[in-house]
């Protein structure tokens, strides 16, 4: 129900004029965002560099709505890349479709996307699609492919959910493609028919996808798995399979957020494997926020001594 109630308020615009407006509310975003600012993400970036931690950069804000604010939303990620090469920093860029014209049009936003992908590759980039809730999954996954196979851009990768039931034929089909997937359990309300309500099966289906995706023909077919996940069973779970499979810690990475688990992605560090930091930034923190209280409503508890502060 809690989970339901986050979910509830991360999509409602009500909520969020009134708790943006409220005084601590900005300070409890920086639980998890990395401030409102470009410049602000790239330091806490070379921090995380720093401690052999990669970070994926994320300029937070979803769906526009015309053609001006998809293009200067493009015009933001290209600036995002462009600056990541003048500092020098171990990062790629991730970004929604909405974010870049989706709803506006396809052909808008695969236009910004090769906008996008032709300066990243230009400065040796890599660009994360992400994925967002099921009225956009096979949309995404369209225009992921468009851009690999008709443009021809290898320097794109995608997200897939594993609490979704159409996961593990995507998952496949990926794996045969040679793609790069970043896998994580899933942060929207969907309803049962789509996704798995019980998060045992999501938990199981997880497992079952990285293993698929660990699979010795998968890594021949060149993909690469990013196990995006804080919970440990899942990290536990990879680090068994690859073992048993004498895979290499360089054949894939652990993937966690920003402000969650920061000594667990230490201690992998240190056990030698690659781990990357989503590290998101700008002043559309606010559903991406609701969403990770979704995720661990025992961070309500943070909310709750911020408020008591002022």
């Amino acid at each position: 129900m809690m989970r339901s109630f986050f979910l509830y308020l991360s999509a409602s615009r009500a909520a969020r004029r009134f708790l943006m407006e409220l005084p601590f509310a900005k300070r409890v975003s920086r639980r998890f965002v990395a401030g409102e600012t470009l410049a602000e993400a790239l330091d806490t970036t070379v921090a995380l560099n720093a401690k052999g931690m990669t970070v994926s950069l994320d300029l937070l804000g979803e769906s526009v709505h015309n053609e001006a604010e998809a293009k200067a939303a493009t015009d933001a990620v290209i600036d995002m890349l462009e600056q990541m090469d003048r500092r020098g920093v171990q990062a790629y860029a991730s970004l929604k479709l909405t974010a870049l014209g989706l709803d506006v049009s396809e052909d808008l936003c695969v236009l910004n996307m090769r906008r996008v992908l032709t300066r990243a590759k230009e400065l040796g980039r890599f660009v994360r699609l992400d994925m967002e809730g099921t009225p956009y999954t096979a949309r995404t996954l369209q225009i992921f492919r468009t851009l690999r196979h008709e443009y021809a851009f290898d320097n794109v990768g995608v997200v897939i959910q594993s609490y979704l039931r159409r996961s593990e034929a995507d998952m496949r089909e990926l794996a045969a493609e040679g793609a790069a997937v970043r896998l994580v359990k899933g942060a929207y309300k969907e309803p049962p028919d789509l996704a798995f309500p019980d998060k045992a099966d999501v938990d199981a289906n997880f497992v079952k996808l990285l293993e698929l995706y660990l699979a010795d023909d998968a890594r021949a077919a060149g993909a690469k798995l990013a196990v995006a996940s804080h919970d440990e069973q899942m990290i536990a779970a990879t680090r068994r399979y690859a073992d048993a499979h004498h895979i290499g810690a360089d054949a894939f990475e652990f993937q966690m957020l920003y402000g969650v688990r920061s000594a667990l992605q230490e201690s992998l560090v240190a056990e030698g494997y690659q781990m990357r930091v989503y590290v998101p930034y700008g002043t559309e923190w606010y559903p991406y926020y609701m969403r990770r209280l979704a995720e661990r409503p025992a961070n309500v508890w943070f909310i709750a001594k911020n408020f008591l502060r002022g």
